[in-house]
């Protein structure tokens, strides 16, 4: 995208993204960040119980039905909810590249409004990478896959090794995380990344 701040502009150093040969096949489901994650997980009930699924390349897609508990102004989702939808989407990025990482910035732009009851399709793609750093693009278009985009973002991520969250994370949430099997499967699965 054009217009995009210097911050999210990768240098010309940076290298284009390559999927992990250990990634979810395309059309696959992703994983939750988390059970309790506000985006993902299902043990939000007010969350955005989003399900993203991998897409070709380095690209994932979502969708994300707003509901009345999700409005901002009457009728409308809220444009915070809507970041976060593209926040998530863009966090699951991280499956196909089998990194940790956490967001360092994210743009986003508001092109439409977006009405409750709506299905927010998402996709976002990797764009390049450079040393720690993971520049990633998502947009949210309205009713389809195809439909009118209604809001975008570019997103630089920063990849962390899991000490990030044991070190400042709340000890009985990560002790909680911990002690679940899947939870735990899904951080090996991210060790294993040389």
């Amino acid at each position: 995208m054009s217009g995009r701040t210097p911050a999210l502009t990768p240098p010309d150093s940076a290298l284009a993204p390559v999927r992990h040969p250990d990634a979810p096949a395309p059309g696959e489901p992703i994983g939750t960040h988390y059970e309790h994650c506000f985006g993902c997980g299902g043990e939000q009930p007010h969350g955005l119980h989003l399900a993203a699924r991998a897409g070709e390349g380095v690209s994932v897609t979502a969708e994300f039905l707003v509901r009345p508990e999700h409005q901002g102004a009457p009728g409308l989702a809220h444009g915070g909810l809507l970041a976060t939808a593209l926040d998530d989407t863009l966090g699951a990025l991280n499956w196909l590249l089998r990194v940790i990482s956490v967001t360092g910035r994210l743009e986003t732009d508001y092109l439409r409004p977006v009405p409750v009851g709506t299905v927010l399709h998402l996709s976002a793609e990797v764009t390049a990478v450079d040393g720690r750093k993971i520049y990633a693009t998502a947009e949210g278009r309205l009713d389809a896959p195809d439909g009118p985009v209604a809001v975008r973002a570019d997103a630089l991520f920063v990849e962390v090794k899991v000490e990030h969250f044991t070190e400042n994370g709340r000890p009985e949430e990560i002790q909680a995380a911990m002690d679940d099997p899947d939870q735990l499967r899904r951080v090996r699965a991210f060790e294993v990344n040389p």
